[in-house]
């Protein structure tokens, strides 16, 4: 594919993003984010050939954004107590900067999986995001700092502390700004993975 054919999906990406967010993903129509993209429903299809199809293009753009964010944190040299923190700081930056990246992968991608089908089964759409949190796991775990346990326990338990936040922040439930619980939520899944063997 073409540099300007790709710039333009991801110029797509973006809008529709902001436009899932602002009305919903069933409101929003391929005429509606054409228009605000300033060109023909027409030209759209040129890109991608169904909404359905736009829908596979952003969860699996929201997971390389994620996974080249944590692939940094991967191969810096640093603890795996501060990975964490970086982990946490960078999801929450994410939920504060571009919502709409997060509020997709919750609303629609965990919550309305008839969107995907066929599409996007098991992990295979978010593949990029959990494979960097598979290296950091399996990272933390040769270096004996974290539990040697199932990946889906641990994934489990980091994301559910990080989406439940991200959850609450955009309903704004929250007394204090997202980034104030970083240190807190980052010692809280520091301390559930944690190998307490070690000496």
């Amino acid at each position: 594919m073409s540099r300007p054919k790709e710039r333009k999906k991801r110029e797509i990406i973006k809008m529709a993003l902001l436009l899932f967010s602002k009305n919903g993903f069933y409101s929003t129509t391929i005429t509606e984010i054409a228009k605000m993209m300033g060109m023909s429903a027409g030209n759209f299809y040129n890109y991608f050939i169904s909404k359905e199809k736009l829908a596979e293009e952003i969860i699996r753009y929201i997971s390389e954004y994620l996974g080249y964010k944590l692939r940094a944190i991967n191969e810096s040299p640093i603890s795996t107590k501060e990975k964490i923190r970086e982990i946490v700081h960078i999801y929450f930056k994410t939920a504060q900067e571009e919502p709409e990246m997060l509020d997709f992968f919750l609303r629609i991608y965990l919550s309305n999986r008839e969107v995907y089908k066929e599409r996007c089964e098991g992990i295979t759409c978010i593949h990029a995001f959990v494979t960097e949190l598979m290296i950091f796991f399996d990272d933390g775990v040769q270096k004996g700092d974290l539990r040697n346990q199932d990946f889906f326990l641990a994934f489990g338990l980091f994301m559910g502390y990080l989406g439940g936040m991200v959850f609450l922040n955009g309903e704004q439930i929250l007394t204090e700004p997202l980034n104030a619980y970083e240190e807190s939520i980052a010692e809280n899944i520091y301390r559930a993975l944690k190998n307490e063997c070690k000496t």
